[in-house]
């Protein structure tokens, strides 16, 4: 399954074409403000409002197996450790050997906001097409590697 953190996501549309191709089962999660998708395989959750609830919504559910695309480092760290995979708007694939580094530069560069809270300048650079193209790759990689591995056992009763 793939699930989407929805909001603020650049990707979506990307996603739910390559999701179409290989007939992958998509929830799409948000606070709200989406319009549900009529495709068959697509299932909206609209979660209530609130600081991570999103994110405690996701990774409440996702495990092995599963792929998800997001934007935010804890969510991907939670993902990880549900043993799922996860997947930046720009085609970095998060894992083990890259989380702990994230983590550091997000907490550094909040740090350095809280330090100089009048500082000019935007949120970084903008989304292009480049990074949506390697987006649009790793995440064929991943579903394609996900494909190739062994289903996980069944639960024991």
């Amino acid at each position: 399954m793939l699930y989407i953190d929805a909001d603020a996501c650049p990707v979506k549309a990307e996603a739910l074409r390559v999701a179409e191709r290989h007939r992958l089962k998509v929830r799409i999660v948000s606070n709200g403000g989406l319009r549900p998708s009529p495709h068959p395989l697509v299932e909206t959750v609209i979660v209530s409002q609130g600081a991570d609830a999103a994110d405690r919504w996701i990774a409440e559910r996702i495990g092995p197996g599963d792929i998800c695309v997001t934007g935010d480092i804890q969510v991907a760290l939670r993902c990880l450790d549900a043993g799922a995979e996860a997947i930046n708007h720009n085609g970095e694939v998060f894992t083990r050997a890259n989380i702990g580094n994230r983590m550091a530069m997000r907490d550094l560069m909040a740090d350095i906001r809280a330090a100089n809270p009048l500082a000019a300048g935007g949120s970084g650079r903008s989304f292009s097409k480049a990074d949506r193209s390697r987006f649009l790759n790793g995440l064929e990689r991943l579903i394609q590697q996900a494909k190739r591995r062994p289903p996980p056992p069944p639960a024991r009763a």
